[in-house]
């Protein structure tokens, strides 16, 4: 039997069991290289005439490039009274650099790890964007910038710090026309000088001499490499602070160098091995009278206006006063701070005249640039009670008058004294002597609070001062400097005085440009009520609260403390200077038990101790040791009146 021949499906046809698809026939596309030529060429001048409104949006508001871009900033020297430089602040520290005279090595090390091809590209580098846009895409984050050297002038010379697309824009445009109009060596001469490295020291110059002691046509490879090794980061990579990361850091400097064929590897090598004896040679840190020189700095252009040349400031810092305060402040805190829960202090010395001898700030500049002796607001206490009794004295009072010491209630206040503890009727001067707040508080009920707050503007106290009763316990907050300049006239015979810190400014060729002239702001106490709380603020010290001050010299002061303990302070003077001490934390959180009879006291008197030597003793202005005649009538007078 013949088998029948199996039927194939015609094309079209399902075919269904036969394990099999039909070919399926795609529509064919022919691509036409016009199309494509077209397409790319509108692509590319969308995105030129794109570029082009960018640029010339931003282009409008570009600064001025022009040659003054090539004149260093001023620098501003700063000296104490005996000619010795505090600080310098600038762009540069002398000289601008002299590329031709530096070793080739100096200017490699900042080409190598900065702009490799800073003498090939035109302003910004393509290739180095790229390679910076995928490291950071690889890792994730920003670690890998692709400016040029060139654009860090832009940036550093006529723009802000900012990371915005405008900036860097901007950043772009400008360095590409400082590419026009200067030349590469130009261009990096002015990076060279305006660098910051840290310190507040800016420029190859001024680095070479503060972390090397030496001009930067002498720096060897491995200290060029250090200090290339800075411009990533000048706190970070501190030669001064942080030597090892400094030398981390040079080695890669170093190895950079060799890849760019600046120096070979045996080079390199011996660079390293010089390392540690380099570094050891950087001076330690000595940042003495930073705070007075950030205080004064802040105040050159109010004397000469705008600054457009090099000028040497002539200050009325003691240098000798300076070092002992520092030191007395750093002692005293290093020895009791930790138990006594004290982690700031201040100190300032003024001449009878206003002149800064001395200003310390903090107990380490290093760890806080915040001014506590011109800036911080703080409670005085009783330190701020001088005020009460002259007002006091100038209504009529006299030590041996008679004062209520008794519990007090003033609406809801009741003020206390420090000991919780009342005398009754106690003499003027002992309840200045034992400041005590009740007595005080009378007083200034007495003579009325509006008089206080006049007297204390009187005598040289500049913050607004709110006429309430709390006043006269010194509730109102003060700066140190302010205070201490409200003691004054008490120690140059009634003189009102500014606080002061320049003396002159002239120019490196020693042209005058501002000369301070002598003379106080008038007398504004007179001779009697001088004398008298001269005696009264002197039995502070003999007798009184501030025993711990006494230094074997004629003094006289007070002692303040805030409630809670947040606050203390020791105010004297003697008829040579006017010292104010505080002490406290930052936070406002309370001492354990610290009085302005300890720890201020303390330092004060080391302070004081260290200013008078070679000093012969002098009285204070006025004295008076015979009591005023009818003790009796004013007795009673001040009973019946409290």
């Amino acid at each position: 039997m013949t088998k029948a021949k199996r039927r194939q499906p015609d094309e079209g046809e399902g075919a269904k069991g036969s394990g099999k698809r039909p070919r399926l026939r795609l529509p064919r596309f022919r691509i036409d290289p016009a199309w494509i030529f077209s397409t790319i060429m509108s692509t590319i001048v969308w995105m030129g005439l794109v570029a082009g409104i960018v640029v010339a949006i931003f282009s409008m508001d570009l600064p001025e490039i022009d040659e003054a871009a090539l004149t260093r900033r001023p620098n501003i020297r700063l000296m104490d009274s005996g000619g010795w430089e505090i600080a310098n602040f600038g762009d540069i520290y002398g000289q601008s650099i002299d590329l031709k005279a530096l070793p080739p090595h100096v200017p490699a090390a900042v080409i190598s790890v900065e702009d490799r091809r800073f003498y090939s590209h035109p302003g910004i580098d393509p290739r180095g964007i790229l390679r910076a846009v995928v490291t950071d895409i690889s890792v994730g984050a920003r670690v890998q910038g692709g400016s040029t050297i060139t654009q860090q002038v832009a940036k550093n010379l006529f723009l802000t710090p900012d990371r915005t697309l405008a900036r860097k824009i901007r950043e772009a445009l400008l360095a590409i026309k400082l590419e026009q109009m200067f030349t590469k060596d130009e261009i990096l001469t002015l990076y060279m000088d305006r660098t910051y490295f840290g310190s507040g020291i800016y420029g190859f110059e001024a680095a070479a001499e503060r972390y090397f002691d030496r001009p930067a046509k002498d720096l060897t490879v491995f200290q060029a490499a250090v200090l290339a090794g800075q411009l990533k980061a000048p706190t970070h990579y501190n030669p001064m602070r942080e030597p090892h990361r400094a030398k981390a850091r040079a080695a890669i400097v170093l190895s950079t160098m060799v890849d760019t064929g600046a120096i070979s590897a045996g080079e390199a090598a011996a660079a390293l091995k010089s390392a540690d004896m380099a570094l050891k040679a950087v001076p330690n840190p000595t940042l003495h009278a930073r705070h007075f020189a950030d205080w004064v700095l802040t105040q050159v252009d109010d004397y000469v206006g705008g600054i457009d040349r090099d000028v040497i400031v002539h200050t009325t810092l003691d240098g000798r006063i300076q070092a002992q305060a520092e030191e007395a402040l750093a002692k005293r805190l290093d020895a009791q701070g930790a138990k006594l829960k004290v982690e700031q202090g201040a100190i300032v010395v003024l001449g009878t005249d206003g002149a800064v001898r001395a200003m310390v700030g903090a107990r380490d500049y290093n760890d806080s640039q915040f001014n506590r002796a011109t800036q911080a607001l703080r409670q005085p206490g009783s330190a701020f009670k001088p005020f009460v009794y002259l007002a006091g004295v100038e209504a009529g009072y006299r030590p041996e008058d008679m004062v209520t010491d008794a519990p007090l209630k003033i609406g809801n206040w009741r003020p206390q004294n420090f000991n919780r503890t009342y005398e009754g009727p106690v003499t003027y001067e002992t309840a200045f002597a034992k400041s005590i707040n009740t007595a005080a508080v009378r007083i200034a009920q007495q003579v009325g609070i509006k008089n206080v707050v006049s007297v204390a503007h009187r005598m040289g106290i500049t913050e607004k001062l709110t006429p309430e009763l709390s006043l006269a316990l010194g509730s109102n907050e003060v700066t140190l400097l302010e205070l201490a300049g409200a003691y004054a006239p008490f120690a140059n015979g009634g003189q009102a005085i500014a606080p002061y810190a320049i003396e002159t400014i002239t120019d490196r060729s020693g042209q005058v440009i501002y000369k301070r002239e002598s003379g106080g702001l008038g007398q504004v106490l007179g001779p009697d009520s001088l004398a008298i709380m001269n005696r009264m603020m002197g039995q502070v010290i003999a007798v009184g609260t501030g025993k711990a001050a006494d230094f074997g010299y004629p003094a006289a002061g007070k002692t303040g403390t805030t409630s809670d303990f947040r606050d203390a302070w020791f105010m004297g003077y003697t008829a040579d200077y006017v010292t104010g001490v505080w002490v406290g934390n930052d936070s406002g959180a309370g001492m354990k038990n610290v009085t302005g009879g300890g720890l201020p006291a303390q330092i004060w008197r080391d302070v004081m101790l260290s200013a008078h030597a070679g000093h012969q003793p002098r009285e204070l202005p006025g004295t008076i040791s015979e009591p005023a005649p009818d003790l009796i009538g004013r007795f009673w007078q001040a009973l019946v009146g409290n």
